[in-house]
């Protein structure tokens, strides 16, 4: 039998008001509400919230609070991630962050969705798609990725970006929704 938390996890449709889903976001924002009542300087209190927060990070990581997740189990961060304040990953899905990748101040990062279908969401429907973010990403402030958006390795998201299709890498978008820049020519 397919659990509710199981069908979340896989991007189908799922009741968030589970039971065992309630539960899970209760024991993220109490995780939460340690760890941003942190400072910087709190380095192995924040080393042990994020071990038992968070699905996986590499060492290095930087968390600067607040840092607010659905469930924080579907958070997947490398080596020396770098998140500044205010940001928001609604992870019912998987986010997957790659080394080094550095994000700005009151980002988005949303896998949560929800149904086009008036009757789905008038039945309190939901799903999520996966959001992967590449190696060496830079994102800038105010920057919201959407459900199921892929970033390349070593991509530029712009300040205030609206993110609704995948960037390939070494590409730089900005704006809303989000586009390819054209690079300006280089001057000696």
């Amino acid at each position: 039998m397919t659990t509710e938390k199981q069908k979340m996890i896989a991007g189908e449709m799922y009741l968030p008001g589970d039971a065992e889903l309630v539960r899970d976001r209760a024991r993220s924002q109490t995780l939460q509400r340690q760890y941003n009542a942190t400072i910087v300087s709190d380095t192995e209190d924040r080393k042990t919230i994020l071990d038992q927060w968070l699905g996986s990070r590499g060492s290095g990581c930087a968390l600067r609070t607040p840092f607010y997740t659905d469930y924080g189990y579907n958070v997947h961060l490398g080596a020396d991630v770098f998140f500044n304040y205010g940001c928001v990953l609604l992870d019912v899905c998987d986010i997957r962050i790659g080394d080094k990748t550095q994000i700005g101040p009151l980002v988005q990062i949303l896998t949560a969705d929800h149904p086009r279908a008036p009757h789905q969401r008038d039945a309190g429907l939901e799903f999520g798609q996966p959001i992967e973010i590449g190696r060496n990403v830079w994102i800038g402030g105010g920057a919201i990725i959407l459900p199921g958006v892929t970033v390349g390795d070593d991509a530029v998201i712009g300040a205030g970006a609206v993110v609704t299709r995948s960037v390939s890498a070494e590409v730089t978008v900005a704006g809303n929704p989000a586009r390819p820049l054209v690079p300006r020519a280089q001057t000696a």
